[in-house]
């Protein structure tokens, strides 16, 4: 015979506490993986920035000097790991500004989000003018 209170429920609720606990790691794991797909889009909304500053800067480098600016930027871009979107070189010679779009893919991604991240930078000469 068993004394009462040893821990076993007349009222049948038995197990209900790994139920719980099953409950919980569920919702622990769900915020886990919500927060590495936001970092995971954080992370590559500013390594494109970065890559859009090094390509555009590069760009208005080569063009400065009388070459393809955009050559260049495509070049560098897959050389970052990023897709040249546009490419755009407004100006002449002397006075430009090259304006490129990136696109950073996104590694750790859900189904319904974009599989990348777009940034624009821009760079460029501008002429100074003398105040006579």
């Amino acid at each position: 015979m068993r004394p009462r209170g040893c821990g076993v429920s007349p009222t049948g609720e038995r197990g209900s506490g790994t139920v719980l606990v099953a409950g919980v790691v569920l919702v622990l794991m769900a915020v886990t993986t919500a927060l590495l797909v936001i970092g995971g889009y954080i992370l590559a909304a500013d390594r494109a920035r970065g890559a859009a500053d090094l390509v555009a800067v590069s760009a208005a480098a080569e063009q400065s000097d009388g070459g393809d600016g955009c050559r260049v930027a495509a070049r560098l871009a897959q050389r970052n790991g990023v897709g040249l979107v546009r490419c755009v070189v407004a100006g002449d010679s002397l006075d430009f500004v090259v304006s490129v779009t990136v696109r950073q893919p996104v590694r750790l991604r859900l189904p319904l989000l974009p599989n990348g991240v777009p940034a624009t930078s821009h760079a460029g000469r501008l002429g100074v003018v003398s105040r006579g």
